[in-house]
């Protein structure tokens, strides 16, 4: 294997990888405090996309002003914090609270679709690039925008992981996922901060569709493979663990870029899987999850 072939799937795995931990991140968070998997996430991470789309092409506003707009009117205000209210929050108090949720937030990824799909129109959309032109890294071209994500992505997690170490609501945030039962004997507003991290998480799914809206065709169902692969890699990484959901996503952005390279981009999927299987039977945790007792 030649230099140049480990420099392009380096390149591409840390590209993979980026883009896998903005989006996984927000999944993670939302099961961390609440203990639910969040299915409608990818289609958050598409709305986020095709109003920033909207806003800059049709409104013809800067970009980078779209985006913001795109975050905090459709993921954050207003879809993250809706939804949380009236899919997830009437089943706080029930036992079976996991398997309604799965059910309520599959609805309303189909919701989102369709709607989307009436709104939009199936035709492809893509979003202008936010930094047009093309770099260098490492030896291969990519594109100005994937360099951005590049960037983007630990500077953002890192800004998360501050938040939730050293802020009050951050450190309420971690409380609640460790007891909310505790939490709240304490004087925590355990309801508040559900909306905050649902809030936090469809603001990473919006800003993750905004950003790989520039690289790839948007499509109703934009989000529906990221989706799946951010679900693999919360596993892996293990429930509960944000540090293991970041560093499984750049392991598995790398693991997919190399299979890519060497056994092509549709037996790659089924690829991980397997391993992914094969590695939680050793380790059914996953990469730093807790073992329970």
């Amino acid at each position: 294997m030649t230099a140049d072939t480990i420099s392009t799937i380096l390149v591409s795995g840390i590209v993979l990888g980026s883009v896998y931990a903005l989006m996984a991140s927000g999944l993670s968070l939302v099961w961390t405090t609440l203990g639910i998997f969040n299915f409608a996430h990818g289609a958050l991470m598409t709305l986020g996309a095709y109003m920033a789309w909207t806003i800059s092409d049709a409104a013809g506003l800067d970009l980078w002003l779209a985006a913001g707009i795109a975050i905090a009117v459709a993921a954050v205000i207003g879809v993250g914090i809706l939804m949380e209210r009236l899919l997830i929050r009437p089943f706080y108090d029930r036992r079976d609270i996991l398997l309604i949720t799965v059910m309520t937030t599959l609805a309303a990824m189909i919701f989102l679709e369709k709607g989307m799909q009436l709104a939009w129109g199936a035709r492809l959309k893509q979003l202008r690039p936010i930094v047009p032109g093309n770099v260098n890294l490492l030896g291969t071209t990519i594109s100005a925008q994937e360099a951005l994500i590049v960037v983007l992505a630990p500077v953002l997690l890192g800004l998360l992981w501050f938040f939730l170490r050293n802020s009050r609501i951050g450190r309420g945030i971690r409380a609640v996922g460790q007891n909310p039962a505790a939490a709240k004997l304490i004087g925590i507003d355990v309801s508040g901060l559900f909306i905050v991290t649902f809030a936090l998480s469809a603001g990473l799914a919006a800003l993750t569709g905004i950003l790989l809206g520039s690289v790839r065709l948007v499509t109703p169902t934009f989000g529906a493979e990221p989706l799946v692969k951010a679900l693999i890699i919360v596993i892996f990484g293990g429930l509960g663990s944000l540090g293991g959901t970041i560093a499984a996503a750049y392991l598995i952005g790398l693991l997919e870029a190399a299979l890519i390279f060497f056994i092509g981009i549709y037996w790659a999927p089924s690829m991980i899987f397997v391993l992914l299987i094969a590695i939680l039977l050793i380790r059914p945790q996953g990469l730093l999850g807790k073992v329970e007792r």
